[in-house]
């Protein structure tokens, strides 16, 4: 029996309280659960066919075009002749970034990306950030690379069969036009490759990447028989102001690593290949970038690529004098824009699938059809939305609004390589990054500088975002989260 004159006892910490606001919000899921939750949806599983040369083709995929094929346009003007330094700026960025995407993947292999990288380290609510930039990363990359597959649709048009969609139906408004009907028609065909599974799909890129590979080596061969050294003479005339907007710019055509960390729980060995697969892309497309920039810039003044999203075909059809080289490229251009299409949707599938599974976002994203692996209903939404949106926005403002929530959630990254080695020492790793953590902080330092470069309607766009992203955790994430709050670590 109680003394009466002795005060109650403490209620149970298990049974009648519960972690405050701040600390549900902070609240971690562990590796472990991660990774043992691995490919596991709502009705089925997703499937582990992907090898180590089909992560790297996917990575490649997903970033091999954007930059040359379409914003080479946008990003000359901006950097004149010295563009050849922006992509090195913004390559050197993405590779810290890549070495720590590199060690988690290796590390954590699931389908989140840099969203579960967040979860396991910095606790929801910054996992949650991390991943709706991720939502503004892939959904506008792929209408922003779809709205320049029209632009080579048309050339390729133009030179073959000599018509051409008009203007009304082959730019958004603002550029010109009232639908971008080839912007929309491009994502419903990768749709339909991704429905299929991702063998399927891995197969489709493969052979798409293969062409455009092969794209560029032609354009290099052909572009320096048109080269002239005096298109080099004012190297930096826009100074180094212009050379990193042009940089933040391009930065955005960096992103395909990321998206080959999103196939985390379709690959075979994934501890192993996603490293591999990161680092050996990023150095092939890098590479393969400043070669072509550079021979582009030689064969044509930097001050006649304003307003041109097709350039590559130009400079070949002027070097030339013929329109049959020019086409030929357009071809490749129109193949090779539609496997960067394909992959990145790929991963903006696979990270709301993850966030779905964690409960986050609905169930509906989660779903798995059971005959193919796919989640089928997340990959319609996803291609719908943003059909629609490559079909109304112009490029541009879709080009920037891509890079800030990229170079957002490449920051986040570096920071938690840094956080997990100092909470998980002693968890296996097939890939460290060197003289940690210095690279991981040069990594978020750029990210950050980059993200300076942007202009205040980028930032005042992705503010509006990170605003509304907000309001949807709190009114359903913060209250769905999977996360039990006797879990909170």
């Amino acid at each position: 029996m109680l003394d009466q004159g002795a005060p109650p006892p403490p209620p149970s910490p298990t049974a009648s309280s519960s972690p405050g606001v701040a600390a549900r919000l902070m609240r971690r899921k562990p590796v472990e659960r991660l990774v043992a939750e691995g490919g596991q949806g709502e009705g089925g599983a997703l499937r582990r066919t992907l090898g180590l040369w089909q992560l790297t083709m996917i990575s490649i995929g997903a970033t091999l075009g954007t930059g040359i094929f379409v914003v080479l346009g946008e990003a000359v003007p901006k950097a004149g002749p010295a563009v050849t330094l922006s992509f090195v700026i913004a390559g050197l960025t993405a590779l810290f970034s890549a070495l720590s995407y590199a060690e988690l993947a290796g590390s954590i292999p699931v389908a989140g990306s840099s969203y579960s990288y967040a979860y396991a380290t910095m606790g929801e609510l910054v996992a949650w950030i991390c991943g709706w930039c991720l939502v503004l990363e892939y959904g506008v990359s792929v209408a922003a690379v779809a709205v320049g597959w029209g632009e080579y649709l048309n050339e390729m048009l133009d030179g073959t069969i000599g018509v051409t969609i008009p203007a009304a139906l082959s730019a958004p408004p603002g550029d010109g036009g009232v639908f971008n009907l080839p912007a929309l028609i491009v994502v419903l065909l990768a749709m339909v490759f991704l429905l299929g599974g991702a063998r399927e799909s891995a197969r489709a890129n493969t052979v798409m990447v293969v062409v455009k590979i092969a794209a560029l080596v032609l354009f290099c061969a052909i572009g320096l028989t048109g080269f002239r050294s005096g298109n080099y003479e004012n190297f930096m005339p826009l100074g180094m102001a212009g050379v990193s907007a042009a940089g933040a710019t391009l930065f955005f055509s960096y992103i395909g690593f990321d998206a080959a960390s999103t196939a985390g729980e379709e690959a075979r060995n994934a501890q192993c290949d996603l490293p591999r697969a990161i680092m050996l892309s990023l150095v092939i497309v890098t590479a393969l970038y400043v070669l072509v920039a550079a021979v582009a810039i030689g064969a044509k003044p930097w001050q006649r690529f304003d307003g041109t999203e097709a350039a590559l075909a130009q400079i070949m059809n002027e070097v030339t004098g013929q329109t049959f080289w020019g086409t030929l490229l357009a071809f490749c251009a129109v193949v090779a824009i539609a496997s960067v299409v394909l992959t990145v949707l790929y991963g903006q599938t696979r990270v709301l699938f993850a966030m779905s599974r964690d409960g986050l976002v609905p169930k509906v994203f989660s779903r798995v059809h059971p005959k193919t692996g796919a989640p089928r209903a997340n990959t319609l939404i996803v291609s719908l939305f943003c059909g629609v949106l490559a079909a109304a926005i112009p490029l541009g403002q879709l080009a920037d609004a891509t890079s800030i929530g990229t170079l957002f959630a490449f920051a986040l990254v570096n920071v938690a390589v840094v956080v997990l080695r100092r909470t998980r020492p002693d968890m296996p790793r097939t890939f460290r990054v060197p003289l940690s953590p210095v690279l991981p902080a040069l990594g978020f330092a750029f990210c950050v500088w980059m993200m300076g470069s942007l202009s205040t309607v980028t930032w005042v766009v992705f503010g509006v975002w990170m605003a509304i992203g907000l309001v949807f955790y709190f009114v359903y994430g913060y209250r769905r989260s999977r996360l039990a709050p006797s879990e909170v670590k």
